[in-house]
């Protein structure tokens, strides 16, 4: 089973931000020393999004951040492929809006993994596996 780190779990979990919870932490050690742990490429898209509109503001230029960001050891960028986006547009309903978040719920679910995320949205969603 993969384990998926939803884009504001990645940011936390490589700056060591003390928001991510115990447990997330302790499970993104965990899979990212054994399996590893998968982000979506819609994450960087993100948070380079967030950099352009000064809501993400880091220590360093995006570029050199995001090179550093993703040479986490353990860390895999997964494939964004037709069936994820396709399914992305297929989740079972009622699924909110967020185009970002259709496409992480869609990746989990197309490898059958489970996403480590703070957002309620996510978490209550009842077709979605998630930690927290």
């Amino acid at each position: 089973m993969r384990t998926f780190l939803d884009t504001h779990a990645w940011i936390w979990w490589i700056t060591s931000d003390p928001r991510l919870s115990k447990r997330a932490k302790s499970a993104i050690e965990k899979c990212a020393s054994d399996q590893g742990v998968w982000i979506s490429p819609i994450s960087i898209w993100e948070v380079a999004k967030k950099v352009q509109k000064e809501q993400l503001v880091l220590d360093r230029p995006f570029r050199q951040w995001l090179g550093e960001a993703l040479n986490v050891r353990g860390l895999f960028v997964a494939e964004l492929t037709v069936p994820i986006l396709v399914e992305s547009c297929e989740l079972p309903q009622p699924f909110h809006g967020d185009p970002a978040d259709q496409i992480i719920a869609a990746s989990v679910r197309h490898h059958n993994g489970r996403l480590i995320t703070k957002d309620s949205k996510l978490r209550d969603y009842p077709h979605l596996s998630t930690i927290w």
